[in-house]
């Protein structure tokens, strides 16, 4: 079994020309909708601060393991 095609046929719009334009002062026909209902909605993207939190943790955690490298390195001299 095929499925409709979801625009309307040329032949029986009415207002459309020959060339498949519409006459002056008049709106094209709609396509068909495939989906009953709104869609879902789009998340938010993640603010800029978010990402620089993230970024100044791992930099603390970097500094943190140098540091604590660093120390071990000079205490076994």
């Amino acid at each position: 079994m095929t499925a409709l095609p979801p625009d309307p046929e040329p032949d029986r719009t009415p207002g459309l020309e020959p060339g498949g334009g519409v006459n002056p002062g008049e709106t094209p026909p709609d396509s068909g909708s495939t989906t009953t209902g709104l869609s879902h909605h789009e998340r938010t993207p993640p603010k800029a601060t978010a990402g620089r939190i993230v970024i100044a943790i791992i930099v603390l955690f970097a500094v943190l393991v140098a540091a604590m490298l660093l120390t071990r390195a000079f205490l076994l001299v």
